[in-house]
């Protein structure tokens, strides 16, 4: 705006707070190529997406070139659903995409070379921080994200919050919106089966809990378990809902999807807690552990507890109101809340500019 006249910025800025009013912007959420992987934060990106085009937003997944979008939208119709893949994709290679004062980029934890790319776009730029733990992975050392200009960000769960608080002192404003549980996953009148859904960061945790299992237990061989990675939603959903007991462990989740997925499918959790064990893990909703080395014996406990339909049925209750807490109603209301908050700031910061402005432009018709 340097060299305009400050009538014309006048202007500019008055126009651009009524398309804020009229809901005439961009919100684009930068997204990974996942390489047809299924990644939870993305498909928690898309879920911020489609319930801002469902609150009469435009909102749109941000793609780095076009062949990765191409591949994106083929892989998230298979692995999500058209729900998901028919929701607007946009790529900085394709020349419509233009980034105007009004418009918001959210940019994942990550990706801090993105954060710097970006510094000298009109758009407001926010952090979404799925994973506490990838915060310093691409942050030059000493460098905080106010440094590229970033002032916000949204996290999934207020342990996150209070940790991204005490690393950005007195520069960052942190939100909250949780991650929902997909509809899909829900009980089902079909008994469960001999079946264990495993999950792990790690791959060889999974490897040393079954081997384990199976060579202390050997009674129990006839017991499988079921790997879940790199599964559709679909499948993933029906797989968690037969299976008569689920394994998690993941040191650095920030939320912890799976485990709450498996509850709403009425199959309780064995599971590790993580490094930054979150609020909605209690004694009373899943069996939590400090060591997968206990994980085992666990399961031949609950195995045994199973096969004699002596589940404790105050565990499956918690089970019931922890799920309650994260439906897509509640994540879509807080995503509506925090979303006008972020929106209101921006007219804020425009319209204190514009005051500025408009003071500048009376001085200069008096002179």
């Amino acid at each position: 705006m340097d060299n305009l006249k400050t009538e014309e910025i006048v202007e500019t800025l008055s126009k651009n707070l009524k398309r804020i009013e009229d809901k005439d912007f961009s919100i684009y959420f930068f997204v990974i190529d996942t390489n047809g992987s299924p990644v939870a934060s993305v498909s928690n990106i898309y879920d911020h997406v489609k319930a801002l085009n469902e609150l009469g937003y435009k909102a749109c997944v941000l793609h780095e070139k076009n062949e990765y979008m191409e591949k994106q939208i083929g892989f998230i119709k298979d692995w999500l659903g058209d729900e998901y893949s028919s929701l607007p994709h946009v790529s900085i290679e394709d020349k419509d995409v233009k980034i105007n004062m009004v418009d918001f980029i959210i940019i994942p934890e990550l990706f801090a070379n993105v954060m710097e790319q970006t510094s000298n776009l009109p758009g407001k730029r926010i952090v979404l921080c799925q994973s506490y733990d990838y915060i310093t992975e691409t942050l030059e050392p000493g460098k905080k994200w106010s440094d590229y200009g970033i002032n916000d960000c949204i996290t999934t769960t207020e342990k996150q919050k209070e940790y991204i608080d005490k690393l950005f002192p007195n520069n960052l404003n942190t939100m909250v919106i949780p991650v929902s549980v997909d509809g899909r996953f829900k009980k089902t009148e079909e008994p469960k089966k001999p079946t264990i859904a495993i999950l792990t960061r790690d791959q060889r945790d999974t490897v040393k809990i079954f081997k384990t299992f199976y060579l202390k237990y050997p009674h129990l061989k006839w017991i499988t378990f079921r790997d879940m990675r790199g599964m559709t939603k679909n499948v993933f959903s029906e797989a968690l809902k037969e299976s008569c007991v689920s394994v998690w462990v993941d040191d650095i989740s920030g939320f912890g999807t799976f485990p709450l997925e498996s509850m709403a499918c009425d199959t309780p959790v064995i599971g590790k807690l993580p490094n930054l064990a979150n609020g909605w893990i209690t004694e009373k909703n899943g069996m939590w552990v400090d060591s997968s080395t206990i994980i085992p014996d666990l399961l031949a406990q609950y195995i045994q507890a199973w096969l004699e339909d002596s589940v404790p049925t105050d565990m499956l209750s918690e089970m019931d109101t922890t799920v309650s807490e994260y439906t897509t109603k509640v994540q879509k209301e807080k995503i509506e809340s925090v979303y006008s908050t972020i929106i209101a700031n921006r007219v804020d910061e425009i319209t204190k500019t514009l005051d500025k402005y408009e003071v500048n432009n009376l001085e200069e018709k008096n002179n």
